[in-house]
């Protein structure tokens, strides 16, 4: 058996939950796995990778826990295990309710009023998030890109220069904990409705970096002006405000963390994902 698997299945002897069923929904840089009839396992599966210990699965099990707490448009956390981050054999996890996916299309109005709804909630989040967390983080990865051959040495210092560019900016305005990845792939269509998922990289910046994560692809890859348009105009109707010059400049760092993180991300990239990220490099080097 998977070993991941096994470390999961370990923690749940240990707090007395048997697990019936193997059933892997997500294979990957994390291992999601559905191991009894309402609970599934998220389990890092790359025990080497940049982010080591248990620190920022700490923060995404708090953060998941306080909303859940508040009945926010989230997958929550599993009644059963303690709501904190879980490590057996090395591996980090922790546990969710079992939720079942539907086929529907996520409705564009709908998007910007339920990230306003988590946003609202997660201002009252008492515990102190790392400012800018996945900017800096990035900027880490990238003082060692050369070396490890992810990219030459005029990319590297293109997406670190803009990258500083926007922390010189983000750096001193208003923020408050955001989900830090609110892309379209974190976002599920569901029998309960459209629920978030996957808060592993909370952190405290301006709420314009999660409305930047949610239409990059829409605005720049797919030119769907008409769901960026949607998305910004329903989470003002919510009663979010964003100002226009932080959000391009969430856009220009959202570019950038995402082709740094693409050689960790997808060792093994399809032509698709290589198109994509040809076209994030190019669109920085045209700014």
């Amino acid at each position: 058996m998977n070993p991941c698997i096994e470390a999961a299945i370990s923690v749940l002897n240990h707090h007395g939950v048997v697990a019936d069923r193997c059933e892997i929904l997500q294979d990957g840089h994390t291992l999601v796995v559905r191991l009894t009839e309402t609970l599934v396992a998220r389990v890092v599966t790359d025990i080497d990778g940049p982010r080591q210990g248990l620190d920022w699965f700490e923060r995404e099990t708090a953060v998941a826990a306080h909303l859940t707490l508040h009945h926010a448009p989230v997958i929550p956390l599993h009644h059963d295990l303690p709501a904190t981050a879980h490590q057996h054999e090395g591996y980090a996890m922790n546990f969710w309710q079992f939720v079942t996916a539907t086929d529907a299309e996520p409705d564009a109005l709908e998007i910007g009023s339920i990230l306003h709804q988590c946003h609202e909630i997660l201002r009252h989040f008492s515990e102190p998030l790392p400012a800018l967390a996945i900017l800096h983080e990035t900027m880490a990865i990238l003082e060692g890109s050369v070396e490890k051959s992810y990219f030459d040495a005029a990319t590297v210092d293109l997406l670190k220069r803009h990258l500083q560019q926007s922390i010189d900016v983000l750096a001193p305005l208003p923020a408050q904990p955001l989900h830090g990845d609110a892309h379209m792939g974190n976002l599920m269509m569901t029998t309960q409705g459209m629920l978030w998922t996957d808060w592993e990289d909370a952190f405290s910046g301006p709420v314009e970096w999660d409305l930047a994560s949610i239409i990059w692809n829409a605005k720049w890859l797919d030119n769907d002006q008409n769901f960026v348009d949607q998305v910004l105009e329903s989470y003002q109707e919510a009663g979010g405000k964003y100002d226009e010059l932080v959000l391009k400049h969430c856009l220009i760092a959202r570019a950038a963390v995402m082709s740094a993180w693409y050689p960790i991300l997808y060792p093994s990239p399809s032509e698709e994902r290589v198109r994509k990220l040809k076209q994030r490099i190019e669109w920085l080097r045209d700014l």
